[in-house]
């Protein structure tokens, strides 16, 4: 019998400037993500999770799945530059992969969420991928809350979110605190919208609308 389903997908910075603390800190932010989410019944059976990593190159570290049937998460790791055009080329692929077999396989499926991160800014032009993810031709098209911590740029930062947009604004928080927090902001969103449930009967995103560190900034329209 086919489910309701809502598709989160984390698309984490995996170049240079992530090594040391701020790596490790995802790392250590994961399983804990995991086991909140793959030990409740009712978040895991109506969301699912994927992971896709990006530097030189973008790979599917963990293809969108039933955290309760995953034993384990996979592990980031740092590489070189910061290609968002790669990651978002890899998304729109990814996407239209994972919602096709779920339609196929009966489930009623809602528009992917993905969580982008990124502490840097874009060593490759990204526009037109963005434009082929977001545009009202691709019928997968998600909605996407940015997060930059460390060196990334605001505009960019507003620029890449469709639905929510945050920027680290605390000087005093490291890029490891500040990623502690997003991963339990990332929690927060998968874990309220498994349990959401709107007048049809269907759910519903729930992000936050404040991150402790992080100032929320304008989302642009076009």
């Amino acid at each position: 019998m086919g489910q309701n389903i809502l598709p989160f997908y984390l698309v984490c910075d995996e170049s240079a400037s992530m090594d040391g603390e701020p790596i490790d800190a995802m790392n250590s932010a994961l399983p804990e993500l995991h086991a909140e989410i793959g030990m409740n019944p009712v978040v895991s059976d109506k969301t699912q999770f994927g992971i896709i990593g990006f530097s030189d190159d973008a790979e599917v570290l963990l293809e969108l799945s039933d955290l309760s049937q995953v034993t384990e998460l996979p592990i980031l790791t740092t590489k070189g530059a910061t290609n968002f055009a790669a990651a978002l080329r890899c998304l729109k692929s990814q996407i239209e992969l994972d919602l096709n077999r779920l339609k196929s396989q009966g489930h009623k499926v809602y528009r992917p969420v993905v969580l982008f991160l990124t502490d840097g800014q874009p060593t490759s032009d990204w526009e037109s991928e963005y434009i082929e993810l977001t545009s009202s031709t691709f019928k997968y098209r998600p909605n996407i809350v940015a997060f930059g911590i460390g060196r990334a740029d605001r505009d960019v930062i507003s620029a890449i979110a469709t639905f929510r947009a945050f920027i680290q604004e605390d000087s005093s928080m490291s890029p490891a605190m500040a990623l502690q927090e997003f991963a339990t902001a990332l929690t927060k969103s998968i874990v309220r919208s498994g349990v959401s449930m709107t007048k049809e009967g269907g759910l519903q995103l729930q992000t936050p609308t404040e991150v402790p560190g992080f100032t929320s900034l304008a989302v642009d329209t076009v």
